[in-house]
């Protein structure tokens, strides 16, 4: 497979994973959240809280404000990320107007309680952990769905801030919004939408940060063998991995031994194991979890560097003698 076919491959299962990823966004807000009239966070949970006080139809909220945020966000992001977004939106503004077409409906024009009567706290918990769950497959596939994660995509992009939390405080300030808005009943109603839209909004973005920081979380094997270069060299050509090579020595045998230590996603774990017991199923192996590996193939270091102290440092560097 060449180089263009391949990125042609993974731009497409971006696509397809980003799709099914709001599709399931939509099963949760549509048959989860909405029957109850629970209020959620972002564009849509205020398009939804504008919806309910006024009957002004969701999706057309979402789209007016998701076209705002896009103008704004496409010197930050870049083009690229922006193609992701608009697929994003334009897809989850028609898939909200066509599950709300096809859902029976209530008499006050409500999708109809699916989980039934009184049923509000496990529908809440049900739509939140399968919203989180669809916003991390979104977010894993280089993809949003618009509104505040555009603004959680473009801190994350210079900060080593987790979407989550970016995501509370955009989240925070409109559930509150609740309490403005007369229509939905007298202050302790209106406190009781703002509890279980803070709620969901705990739970949502719980499962956001569990599912990627899952899908990122890297290991550090540490191989004793003697069939060290065998291994190393079905490491770096089946898995295309780097491999460090270590200077080992036997306490008790007192015998010298090359010791492979290697930085690999989570998720690669089995395949590494797999590929170790075919080549020498007595090795000695470690595993260990890593807090975090950043350099290439693995995370960015988001952090800054003032530029004062940046200039000493080339100062320094400069002024100290080349070895010869």
């Amino acid at each position: 497979m060449t180089v263009n076919h391949q990125i042609i491959l993974n731009e497409a299962k971006d696509y397809i994973f980003i799709a099914f990823g709001l599709f399931l966004y939509t099963i949760a807000f549509v048959v989860f959240l909405m029957p109850y009239q629970i209020v959620s966070g972002g564009v849509t949970g205020l398009s939804a809280i504008i919806y309910y006080a006024t009957n002004f139809h969701l999706e057309n909220t979402y789209i007016i404000i998701n076209g705002i945020l896009l103008i704004v966000a496409l010197k930050i992001l870049g083009v690229k990320f922006l193609m992701k977004t608009i697929f994003a939106i334009f897809t989850l503004y028609l898939m909200l107007r066509f599950a709300q077409e096809i859902m029976p409906k209530q008499p006050n024009g409500l999708p109809i309680k699916l989980m039934g009567e009184g049923q509000d706290f496990m529908s809440m918990v049900i739509g939140s952990v399968i919203t989180g769950i669809a916003l991390a497959t979104v977010f894993l596939n280089n993809g949003s769905t618009g509104g505040t994660d555009i603004i959680a995509a473009s801190i994350n992009k210079y900060h080593d801030v987790s979407l989550g939390s970016v995501l509370i405080a955009a989240d925070f300030c409109i559930i509150g919004s609740c309490m403005f808005f007369p229509q939905f009943g007298n202050y302790i109603e209106r406190a009781h939408k703002v509890m279980f839209g803070f709620c969901v909004m705990g739970m949502e973005n719980y499962v956001l940060d569990y599912v990627m920081e899952a899908r990122r979380q890297s290991v550090q094997f540490m191989i004793f063998s003697h069939k060290w270069q065998e291994i190393a060299n079905a490491i770096g050509t089946k898995m295309n991995h780097g491999v460090t090579i270590l200077d080992g020595h036997g306490w008790y045998t007192g015998k010298k031994m090359k010791v492979l230590c290697i930085l690999a996603k989570k998720n690669e774990s089995v395949n590494m194991f797999r590929l170790i017991k075919m080549i020498d199923p007595q090795a000695f192996v470690s595993q260990s979890s890593v807090i975090g590996v950043y350099g290439e193939g693995f995370d960015e270091m988001k952090v800054k560097i003032k530029e004062k102290k940046q200039e000493n440092e080339n100062s320094i560097r400069n002024q100290q003698p080349a070895q010869t």
